[in-house]
């Protein structure tokens, strides 16, 4: 097309024609690029080797100095070739190398272009009327309307025929080219008078040339401008004509007395009949129309979009985010009033792999789109601060036209954490199943369940709390920690039944959630709001606790903590409460077992007792009676010592049977406390007193550090048993020359007795089974000692009917040390 003769002679032609016309052909450049917005315009002729400027308006000096340029330069040569009008909004992102690398765009900084073909009366594509602009931009369909518009005051030259007849001047028209645009066109002198009003200004408002050529515009069509009067405007346009014209929103009056909302254009023109003001008036009332059923159906989406669940988003073709619905915005933490910034540094500092590493904006699924991938099922992670990680599963996919060009990106995001939380409960109820088989004992279970829930639901602490058989106090027994400290002892002090979260749980057999411990002030106890705040400096938040159940009966209470608010109430109390039922199958039946063993070691202890505390006395009882009995002629002495032996067996029997009698009387409640306010310090007196003979024979010293005078509400005589049967133990299992102390200590609300000595000490494990009647520790009889295994029995019985609390201290070596607290301000004990 370009080496075409015949168009190359037209080419010709045209360079010697078009100069004659009566509007500059600068002007009609500059008009142009007015009208579009642009800085540059231009009117140029594609030659063999060059390309002709025949009307310039803004371009480098540079570039069109001399009036041509090589074709290189051109991009007009596009639309001669394709004959049709050609368009780009940004040569440097064109997917073709000859425009990213075009001369115009590496030396002149030119960016965008929009150009139509000129053609002669023949119909041959001689040039361009094209504008250019250094920022990239998107041309309308509008723009290029206006701009074919303005090319036919360009297009109509002399036919062959009419060549040698008539000059070229003559051939021109200039009121059949303002006839034949589309476009309103009114043109005024700088008085405002009106002195072209072409058909399609009649057909827009209604009035017929005849009345408003030679009469004042702002008599007639336009009442005002902007508010002002039009005569102010068209002296400031005159005086100072703009470098480009930017258009302005009007309301034009019809005929019939309507206001129709317009576009109109202002520039000044120079031609032959001097400076005009030329207006292009577009009407806007279809527009504005589409626009208002554009921002109603652009208002639909959004409700639509933010009715939904799912997180949506889009970007246009530069990535830049135009559509992210509420519930993608609640995610990332973004208000309503947003930006396109808002949006692209809150998803850069949230969004993240799913092993927590950052994840890069080209990384993310939208981008990846946008690229023109087609992304489905991405699991990314969501992680803000003070909010729970989130787990969203991604689906996006580029934006195309129907000739391919890529608009954008779309993708959808849904919310899939509670759907990875109950899959990672599966995996981790079956991994608790395996723990809790190969167990031996509760508390080798008890951490790595802990832990295995811990890391199932990534938070950082959980504790399991029992409540003990035989005190039925609520005790730890484990607890697991993401960093070894990091929660320190969230429950130094006991737990109260109905105080705190734990103690709650433990009264109600329900499960709690607490959204964020550090609120919480509605808990049952000082203590447990002090505890609450504790939580809340460790950087703990949500709390979730649930029973551990036999069935009916409450066990204790599993209890776990998250770093970071959580929302998913429901769904974690039912994936932790399963966990908790598995561990409470495994608690009752551990404890069946235990206490099956418990039972047969009770027999067979009972029946030591039988064979041994009862049979031997009752044999020397029975044998020395028999003798006596048999053989009168016993000497006396011999008699006597028999009977001596009669009576310490005797006594050694009633003794067992008393406490067999008594133990039993205030298990049953037959036997009730004779409680009043008493002086703890009397009575444990009286008991050292009483033991520091027995002590002295038995080669042991007796140290007792006790207070003036501490009042307890208890029974003096149920107590004096208690502290005797203690310091007997203490004596009894110390070795000759082994030291027993007694140290007697006011605390504000308790009184503490204990008594440490320096004997046999217990075995590890042992502890809490001697409070069991007829229960010894392992090494008693290794060391032949005897008896019947009721002592510590009877006493934590009377410490438990005083509301009191009976405890080894299972760390003391060598030895042994007991430690007895009793309640000083207490009501009335059971009794």
């Amino acid at each position: 097309m370009l080496t075409d003769a015949r168009r190359l002679a037209a080419v010709e032609r045209a360079r010697r024609v078009l100069p004659a016309l009566p509007m500059p052909l600068d002007a009609i450049a500059a008009l142009a690029a007015r009208l579009l917005g642009a800085p540059m315009g231009t009117v140029t002729f594609v030659g063999r080797h060059e390309e002709y400027f025949v009307g310039v308006h803004g371009l480098p000096p540079g570039l069109a100095g001399e009036r041509h340029a090589p074709l290189a330069y051109s991009v007009c040569k596009y639309m001669v070739s394709e004959d049709a009008p050609v368009r780009s909004p940004d040569m440097a992102a064109e997917d073709d190398p000859a425009l990213r690398e075009h001369p115009l765009l590496t030396e002149f900084g030119v960016r965008a272009f929009l150009g139509v073909p000129l053609r002669d009366a023949d119909d041959q594509p001689v040039g361009s009327l094209s504008v250019l602009d250094g920022e990239a931009r998107q041309w309308s369909d509008a723009d290029l309307s206006t701009l074919m518009e303005i090319s036919h005051l360009l297009s109509l030259f002399p036919a062959p025929a009419q060549r040698a007849a008539c000059p070229v001047t003559a051939a021109l028209d200039p009121q059949a080219l303002v006839e034949g645009m589309k476009e309103a066109f009114v043109a005024v002198d700088r008085r405002g008078v009106v002195v072209e009003f072409n058909r399609a200004a009649q057909e827009l408002l209604g009035w017929p040339a005849d009345e408003v050529r030679g009469r004042p515009l702002d008599h007639t069509v336009l009442p005002d401008y902007d508010g002002r009067p039009v005569g102010e405007a068209l002296s400031r346009l005159f005086a100072a004509p703009a470098a480009r014209a930017v258009p302005h929103r009007v309301s034009v009056r019809h005929r019939d007395g309507r206001r129709l909302p317009a576009r109109m254009v202002l520039s000044v023109v120079r031609g032959t009949l001097g400076a005009l003001a030329c207006a292009f008036i577009t009407d806007l009332s279809e527009q504005d129309a589409a626009e208002s059923d554009a921002e109603r159906q652009r208002r639909f989406l959004a409700a639509l979009l933010d009715s939904l669940d799912v997180g949506v988003a889009a970007v246009d073709s530069a990535g830049t985010p135009v559509v992210v619905n509420r519930a993608l915005r609640r995610v990332h933490g973004i208000g309503d009033r947003w930006s396109a910034e808002d949006v692209t540094r809150a998803v850069g500092s949230s969004v993240r792999d799913l092993d927590g590493t950052p994840l890069p904006l080209s990384g993310t699924p939208l981008l990846r789109a946008l690229r023109g991938e087609h992304v489905r099922g991405a699991d990314v992670l969501v992680r803000m601060p003070g909010s729970a990680d989130r787990i969203m599963v991604a689906h996006a996919q580029p934006i195309t036209t129907a000739g391919g060009t890529r608009m954008g990106a779309v993708a959808a995001l849904h919310d899939v954490t509670a759907v990875r939380r109950a899959e990672g409960f599966r995996a981790c109820e079956q991994q608790v199943r395996q723990i809790l088989a190969a167990a031996a004992t509760v508390g080798d279970a008890a951490a790595a369940t802990l832990r295995a829930v811990a890391e199932a639901l990534g938070w950082p602490h959980a504790e399991l709390w029992l409540i003990d058989s035989l005190t039925g106090h609520m005790q730890r027994t484990g607890h697991w920690s993401a960093s070894a400290g990091q929660c320190g002892d969230l429950h130094a002090d006991p737990v109260s039944r109905g105080a705190g979260v734990i103690g709650t749980v433990w009264e109600t057999g329900q499960p709690l959630w607490v959204p964020d411990i550090a609120g919480a002030t509605d808990l049952a106890a000082e203590h447990s709001v002090a505890r609450a705040q504790d939580c809340a400096r460790m950087g703990l938040h949500t709390v979730l606790a649930v029973p551990i159940r036999d069935g009916a009966a409450m066990l204790g209470v599993l209890v776990c903590y998250s770093a970071a608010p959580e929302y998913d109430r429901d769904l974690l109390t039912v994936l932790v409460g399963g966990v908790a039922a598995q561990f409470g199958m495994f608690v009752a039946l551990r404890r069946t077992a235990d206490l099956a063993e418990k039972l047969k070691r009770t027999r067979n202890d009972f029946l030591t007792l039988v064979g041994h505390e009862l049979r031997t006395p009752l044999t020397s009882i029975t044998s020395y009676a028999g003798l006596l009995a048999e053989d009168p002629a016993v000497p006396a002495a011999e008699a006597r010592q028999m009977l001596l032996v009669i009576a310490r067996n005797a006594d050694r029997l009633g003794a067992v049977v008393s406490d067999l009698l008594e133990l039993s009387g205030l298990e049953a409640g037959h036997l009730r406390l004779a409680v009043g306010e008493h002086d703890l310090a009397v009575v444990v007196a009286a008991a050292v007193a009483a033991a520091q003979p027995i002590a002295a024979d038995a080669g042991v010293r007796l140290y007792a550090r006790l207070p003036r005078r501490l009042m307890v509400h208890g029974d003096p005589v149920r107590l004096r048993q208690a502290v005797d049967n203690l310091l007997s133990n203490a004596i009894r299992y110390s070795r000759h020359g082994g030291d027993v102390r007694v140290r007697l200590t006011a605390q504000p609300d308790m009184a503490e007795l204990r008594i440490t000595d320096t004997g046999i000490g217990i075995p590890p494990g042992e502890h809490d089974d001697l409070f069991h009647r007829f229960t010894r520790a392992s090494n008693v009889a290794h060391h032949g000692f005897p008896g019947a295994g009721l002592g510590l029995a009877l006493v934590h019985t009377i410490i438990t009917l005083h509301h009191g609390d009976l405890m080894f201290d299972t760390g003391h070596r060598p030895g042994t040390s007991v430690l007895l607290r009793l309640p000083r301000r207490q009501p009335a004990p059971r009794g």
